[in-house]
């Protein structure tokens, strides 16, 4: 039950929050190289390493507060948490914008880490005032802004850092402010006084996050398969602008443009086709051919041998966008509504955790694989690794579809 009914313009604010999100995630990634490349002093593949520490600040963030971001909403209400995220991202992108040194710049990604920890209210929110049989559907809506950031996190990143990498953080700031505004004007409580829950430490404690799955019946294994596509997938934003670079020589422009052309596409199929695709495979099924579509994706980038390649690739990919939103929407039928906020903290830490370790792989094998070494030079290894790791990851979640009951659609 909430608090209030939530108007179309916050739900609107909701989804810009994110899509903000994802700007800031995207807007640095067409710039990292140049940027990191001008701050140190190093080439290209130790651009790729520092820029691995630099995810690897990120995603420590959000591990350590994303718990403590969903428990601090179910005590205190969605409202003040996601009002203060967004003006956090404001500050976020006010030091980047400024940073003189390779030390401010991994400040600003500790505050991107901590204020982008907001998806989890964000869901939070959206479960409140969604029936469970239509969180899939939402959830998949959250993804479509998620991909629209994608189109213009890049674009601006991209086009805006042909003026100087520093450029597109001064607009994305200026964006931010004006969300911040919009939000306290329009955004309303959903959480009713009565449903609300005293903030407990040990609750936010993150790897007490992490064992707050086991609350919930079929949610462990699940849990696993989460943890292990945020893992895999965590290559494109570790390495996709280091990669295009190094073996299509890729401008920022270019970097830009074929992440907002992927970000369209999935905002299309994900935020249009989630919904239907599960009433018609089931939520199970729905998994099995994202996670299907993620290998295939990622052996053909491997193989690509031109943009052609990697532009035809992007449309084939879009439907990986399917896992994430059908695997919560399996999850969050297993806990209360007073836990939901809980939930989507844990989901939130599975998801730094993955990018964390995920990154710091995938960069370090990149800038191995980038020199001279008694193996291969190629800056396609990591695509490869992370295709077997989602075939694994696959062949496992397979297992655990098999021991579901049969229940009609």
């Amino acid at each position: 039950m909430s608090a209030a009914a939530p108007g179309k313009f916050a739900v609107i604010f909701v989804f810009i929050t994110v899509f903000m999100d994802m700007v800031g995630f995207g807007l640095i990634m067409p710039v990292l190289p140049r940027l990191i490349e001008d701050v140190s002093g190093s080439d290209l593949a130790g651009a790729s390493i520092w820029g691995g520490w630099l995810f690897f600040a990120y995603g420590g963030m959000q591990f350590l507060f994303g718990p403590a971001i969903g428990n601090l909403s179910d005590a205190f209400g969605r409202r003040p948490v996601l009002l203060l995220s967004v003006f956090g991202l404001a500050v976020d992108y006010l030091l980047t914008a400024f940073a003189p040194s390779m030390l401010w710049l991994f400040v600003g990604r500790i505050f991107a880490g901590i204020c982008g920890a907001s998806y989890t209210t964000a869901n939070a929110y959206l479960a409140d005032i969604t029936k469970p049989e239509d969180r899939a559907k939402v959830f998949g809506m959250m993804g479509a802004a998620f991909g629209l950031g994608f189109v213009i996190g890049p674009a601006i990143g991209g086009l805006l850092g042909e003026f100087g990498p520093r450029v597109p953080f001064f607009v994305a700031a200026g964006l931010s402010i004006l969300n911040f505004i919009y939000g306290w004007f329009v955004l309303p409580e959903t959480l009713a006084k009565q449903y609300r829950r005293p903030f407990s430490w040990q609750r936010s404690n993150p790897v007490g996050a992490l064992r707050v799955f086991k609350q919930y019946r079929g949610v462990v294994p699940l849990s696993a398969v989460m943890f292990l596509y945020f893992l895999s997938t965590a290559v494109y934003p570790a390495l996709w602008a280091f990669w295009g670079i190094a073996a299509f020589g890729w401008s920022e422009a270019t970097v830009g443009l074929t992440l907002a052309a992927f970000g369209l596409v999935t905002a299309i199929v994900q935020g249009g086709l989630t919904g239907p695709t599960v009433r018609w495979l089931g939520e199970w099924n729905t998994v099995v051919f994202g996670l299907v579509i993620a290998v295939i994706a990622l052996l053909g980038y491997g193989l690509a041998p031109n943009l052609l390649v990697v532009l035809i690739l992007l449309v084939i990919h879009a439907p990986e966008g399917f896992v994430h939103p059908a695997l919560t929407a399996i999850m969050s039928k297993e806990a209360p509504e007073d836990a939901q906020g809980e939930l989507q903290g844990g989901i939130a830490s599975l998801q730094s955790i993955g990018m964390l370790i995920g990154t710091v792989i995938f960069t370090q094998m990149f800038g191995w694989f980038m020199q001279p070494n008694p193996i291969i030079v190629s800056p396609n290894v990591s695509y490869f690794v992370a295709a077997a790791m989602l075939a694994g990851t696959l062949a496992y979640f397979i297992t655990l579809k098999k021991q579901q009951p049969v229940t009609p659609r």
